[in-house]
């Protein structure tokens, strides 16, 4: 069973870069037709898809996030990264990692990290 655990700082200053990883154990990152994607939840608001690599190490994102995400992956570590430039408080949320036969899945399909808070805060 797949199981899948964020891990990065708390809290970030605005204008910095935030960096994220998620932790893949009991499969394999580059296993064929997965996508594995970050999600963010604010306060209040509904899941935000940000972005995905796919197994064959192919990347989308979302096109309003488009312009300040990276998504990467190490496969000798099987993780994945998020990196979110020029960060404001907007961005404060709970920040997912999950694995899924499609991007953009929903909070019941495929696998999910537990989340990690993210707060921007000067």
């Amino acid at each position: 069973q797949v199981q899948l655990q964020e891990s990065g700082p708390g809290l970030v200053k605005p204008s910095q870069t935030l960096s994220l990883t998620c932790t893949v154990s009991g499969g394999s990152i580059t296993t064929n037709y997965y996508f594995w994607s970050w999600i963010r939840q604010p306060p209040g608001k509904g899941l935000e898809w940000m972005g995905a690599i796919a197994s064959s190490g192919s990347t989308y994102y979302s096109p309003s996030l488009k312009s300040r995400t990276s998504i990467s992956r190490d496969t000798s570590k099987n993780q994945f990264t998020l990196q979110l430039s020029s960060v404001t408080p907007e961005d404060t949320a709970v920040y997912y990692c999950a694995r899924a036969e499609r991007l953009r899945p929903a909070r019941s399909e495929g696998s999910w990290g537990q989340g990690t808070q993210v707060t921007v805060c000067a």
